[in-house]
């Protein structure tokens, strides 16, 4: 499977929400499935959301591109450096990241 794919299908059947702010928000107070990271997210913001993750139970799975590359594979024009997965959808992004299902 392909995660580009996955991605697409879980900003058109559920719900996403991009920019680290935000991942570090949803890794804090929960309500997140799954929160995709950067792999060269900044240090500080990548130990935040791992932080704050592992107290929630919410697994971090870190992309392998750069931001730049996951913003273009989001179809977006600027860097993206994290990703929060609140809905999955009819997208299988927990099987394929190794969240839960």
């Amino acid at each position: 499977m392909d995660l580009a794919f996955e991605l697409r299908k879980v900003f058109e059947t559920g719900k996403a929400v991009m920019g680290s702010k935000k991942a570090v928000h949803f890794a804090k107070v929960g309500g997140a499935e799954l929160i995709i990271v950067a792999k060269n997210a900044p240090p500080e913001i990548k130990e935040d959301i791992e932080y704050y993750a592992k107290l929630s139970g919410i697994p971090v799975y870190e992309f392998e591109g750069t931001s730049v590359e996951l913003g273009t594979m989001l179809g977006k024009p600027f860097v993206v450096a994290a990703l929060t997965i609140v809905d999955p959808g009819e997208s299988n992004i927990l099987s394929i990241v190794g969240g839960k299902e």
